[in-house]
């Protein structure tokens, strides 16, 4: 048995724990870590019967998970402590958000960094208030600098010097020189409270941002755990409200992201088991590559397959910018090395 496939399962609940030995839980927690989603796993088996070394591991996760989850949220306090102030309205994106929002991914999942979404004619202003509010630049060099300011989607990654917390300033969710243009003004007008009282994005521009994430804007690393959050979001947010696929079709076309979201919620079915609507579940014989990428962990969590790593790399940087320009930097990047 792959421990990827268990793992999988075990998440899915199409597997019993109860049916796993000792070496199973050697591959499965190999994978979860691999793709920091040991404390999901925690949570998701929380109240199944599991080995007593796996059981306290798991309690230990859960432990660690609370920790991780209150500091993300004492960041975005941090960063409206900074910004507001100044009167810039920021929304929170990814962990932070789903973590504000009390969402079901929000369970164990590991949060790295604070990404925050301003407006494009806020980003300066956001820019000088965090560095006079004791953030730094994390990357000195000057090409890099240049390039996060002309190309991407977002500042330079910033750290407060006394938290060593790092922060991701937003002005859109996707790089500028990307084919796809997603509308960043919608993103941040039409966003809404969260239950903690901080703004995140509205139900379907989270799961095409989620999807966008993933699928237009990366290699697919911790695609697993990307894929999770689109599974447990979009199912949350189907069950409440019986018209969400529909307007989440809509605006996945409004963003230009309508391909990326199809095939996350069909990769969300294969892998997760979703349940989808007429006009989404269908077959792509397409969708077996990115299959095949989340798949390529061995029992250690080491990835199988580096060729296909490496080409899901180069398609993620030639999605991102036109030829000429990729050439060039891919060029600049190696000889800097």
């Amino acid at each position: 048995m792959s421990a990827v496939v268990a793992f999988v399962d075990l998440l899915a609940g199409r597997r019993d724990p109860a049916a796993l030995i000792a070496r199973d839980w050697d591959g499965v927690i190999g994978v979860a870590r691999s793709e920091a989603m040991l404390a999901t796993l925690a949570h998701r088996l929380e109240h199944a019967a599991l080995p007593s070394t796996v059981a306290g591991l798991f309690a230990d996760q859960r432990g660690a998970a609370k920790v991780t989850r209150a500091q993300a949220l004492w960041e975005a306090e941090m960063a409206c402590r900074a910004l507001t102030p100044a009167g810039i309205e920021f929304v929170l994106l990814k962990g932070a958000a789903y973590a504000a929002a009390d969402m079901a991914c929000a369970a164990g999942r590991q949060i790295g960094d604070l990404d925050i979404l301003v407006l494009a004619s806020d980003i300066r202003r956001a820019e000088n208030e965090l560095l006079n509010a004791g953030w730094e630049w994390v990357k000195s060099d000057p090409y890099d600098d240049l390039y996060y300011r002309e190309h991407m989607h977002e500042l330079p990654p910033l750290i407060h010097k006394a938290r060593d917390r790092m922060i991701d300033v937003h002005h859109t969710i996707l790089p500028r020189t990307h084919r796809i243009t997603p509308d960043a003004l919608a993103l941040v007008s039409d966003a809404v409270t969260s239950s903690g009282g901080y703004a995140v994005l509205q139900p379907t521009d989270m799961a095409c941002h989620c999807a966008a994430h993933m699928l237009a804007d990366g290699d697919l690393q911790g695609g697993l755990r990307n894929l999770w959050d689109f599974h447990t979001m979009t199912r949350d947010f189907a069950a409440a409200d019986a018209g969400f696929w529909g307007k989440l079709d809509g605006r996945a076309a409004l963003h230009g992201l309508r391909s990326a979201v199809h095939r996350a919620a069909r990769l969300s079915r294969d892998l997760y088991g979703a349940c989808l609507p007429e006009g989404w579940d269908r077959q792509d014989p397409g969708d077996g590559w990115f299959r095949r990428r989340l798949f390529a962990r061995d029992d250690w969590g080491r990835v199988t397959q580096p060729l296909l790593e490496q080409a899901f790399y180069i398609r993620s940087h030639w999605l991102r910018m036109p030829p000429a320009m990729l050439a060039k930097h891919l060029w600049t990047k190696w000889r800097k090395r």
